[in-house]
């Protein structure tokens, strides 16, 4: 994904652009590949990859919940930042906590934090289970298991907060212990929001359809990019 591509994409998600927020990036993605090179963060390197797969993936978040109206977001298991950073770059808005469980990891999230002249953002070396504060909005991209990570999170949602899981495939994590769990909460409606021509040609290699399950009560759970999912009746119904 070019510079060019970039943009327009994340325009069209309705997200505001400007040169001081694409500088901010441009400066993120040195210190990602200059830190990366001491600690392991990221496999993908190359800066059209970092730029779609790692920025445009974070930024997708728009897509299930209105940014703009939220005040205060945890991003457990940031590793290298994402969503975390990438969010904050473009929404400063956002009141953000990044979780990460290595230290190594947290001593470069403070080093981006202060490099990027970030405000109201902290960086914090702990285990989600072990924190004590609560969220609107609680992130986790490729962290856990769907099970272990309802485990670890669910008790950092305020009254109607909401608990994102960027998952890649979770078909093989559903099990029937999953689904009990998932089905006692509240009734989920499943869609898939429509992915862009130009992304399924740019991710042709890699990407996983877009999905959503949102709840109608308290405390919802968004799982995300992956085949269409209908929970009812305590059942999970996959629709291909």
């Amino acid at each position: 994904m070019t510079n060019e591509e970039f943009i327009f994409e994340i325009e069209k998600l309705g997200i505001e652009v400007n040169n001081e927020k694409l500088d901010k990036l441009e400066k993120f993605y040195n210190l990602l590949i200059e830190w990366n090179n001491k600690i392991n963060l990221t496999r993908i390197t190359s800066k059209q990859d970092v730029y779609l797969k790692h920025f445009y993936d974070s930024l997708t978040l728009i897509k299930v919940i209105d940014l703009n109206k939220i005040s205060t977001l945890c991003d457990v298991g940031t590793g290298a930042g994402f969503p975390g950073i990438v969010l904050k770059i473009f929404y400063p808005n956002l009141n953000i906590t990044l979780v990460d469980s290595l230290l190594k990891r947290v001593k470069y999230l403070n080093i981006v934090i202060k490099e990027l002249d970030l405000e109201n953002i902290v960086a914090i070396h702990s285990r989600a289970e072990d924190i004590k504060e609560k969220y609107d909005i609680v992130t986790a991209r490729a962290v856990a298991n769907i099970e272990k990570l309802l485990t670890y999170t669910m008790h950092l949602l305020k009254k109607d907060g909401k608990l994102i899981a960027m998952k890649g495939n979770i078909e093989d994590e559903m099990t029937k212990e999953v689904q009990e769990k998932i089905s006692k909460k509240s009734d989920f409606i499943v869609f898939s929001p429509q992915t862009k021509e130009l992304l399924y040609e740019l991710l042709s290699e890699f990407l996983l359809p877009f999905m959503l399950i949102y709840t109608l009560l308290t405390p919802p759970v968004i799982l995300w990019r992956n085949k269409k999912i209908r929970v009812k009746d305590g059942k999970i119904h996959y629709e291909i």
